[in-house]
């Protein structure tokens, strides 16, 4: 089974939000909406679902009018494919090069692929200077910018919101953080400012070890999970801290997939 979390470039136009979550029919397992990102995590299963979405979000949204703290090179800005349970990384990689040669072909779509060769950041740097379309038009599309196609592991999006209204503050930390494990960006944000992470190896560096390093260096306002958790991450953390981290047992992919009668781990 293949897990697909997709980003796309729009947290504020509600109603574009839900046209373009409902093309996912019945593979929606979370969305979550973030309007200064201005931004939407779109997690679904399997890569009918995947091109579905996109579909709806290329025809429905428009790069040219967008603004929002969060980097981006399209309307459907990141599409990595994650195995799940008994599926391969390089089920992850066929997939993911299935869909940009389709998104290239059928509509138009500029992609840009990450995983065992390169990384996401490395895209994003390089995109249109040092790194040409691996699939597709070697110009954005005329709306829809263009995409990043991935296939990764299973990793945990978190935000940190910190007391007051500092960005450097914000900034240094992520800075600060940045490694292996952790990939970070500080933020400024409506009411204050945000310390954004992609955890790569949550099972080690997760939820409680980035909450408790970024509280020793700033006072922390409150917590947020972006989509779902492994359940196996959140069975590390004492459940007496969950609701101070953000963390749910209805919000693990294991839960969801059994919510749609699929059996699937991460």
């Amino acid at each position: 089974m293949l897990e697909c979390v997709i980003n796309i470039s729009e947290g504020r136009d509600h109603a574009a939000i839900e046209t373009t979550s409902r093309a996912a029919l019945g593979e929606l397992l979370d969305v979550h909406t973030d309007p200064d990102h201005n931004r939407s995590v779109l997690t679904v299963v399997g890569e009918a679902a995947a091109r579905a979405i996109t579909i709806a979000a290329v025809l429905r949204l428009d790069l040219r009018k967008h603004e929002g703290v969060h980097p981006r090179i399209g309307v459907v800005d990141v599409v990595p494919f994650v195995p799940l349970g008994q599926a391969t990384m390089a089920d992850a990689v066929a997939a993911r090069d299935a869909f940009a040669q389709w998104a290239g072909d059928e509509l138009g779509l500029p992609c840009f692929l990450y995983g065992p060769e390169r990384s996401l950041p490395e895209v994003r740097r390089g995109a249109w200077t040092s790194i040409k379309p691996d699939t597709g038009p070697n110009q954005p599309h005329l709306t829809a910018g263009a995409c990043a196609v991935g296939a990764r592991g299973v990793l945990v999006a978190y935000n940190l919101w910190l007391d007051g209204d500092d960005v450097t503050t914000a900034r240094r930390i992520a800075r600060e953080l940045r490694g292996p494990a952790v990939r970070a960006l500080g933020f400024a944000v409506t009411g204050g400012v945000q310390v954004s992470m992609n955890l790569i190896d949550p099972l080690q560096t997760g939820p409680a070890e980035v909450y408790d390093l970024v509280a020793s260096k700033a006072p922390i306002r409150r917590a947020e999970l972006v989509g779902l958790v492994p359940a196996a991450v959140l069975e590390r953390i004492d459940p007496r801290r969950w609701e101070e981290l953000d963390l749910d047992e209805s919000r693990t992919i294991e839960a969801r997939l059994h919510e749609l009668g699929l059996n699937g781990s991460a």
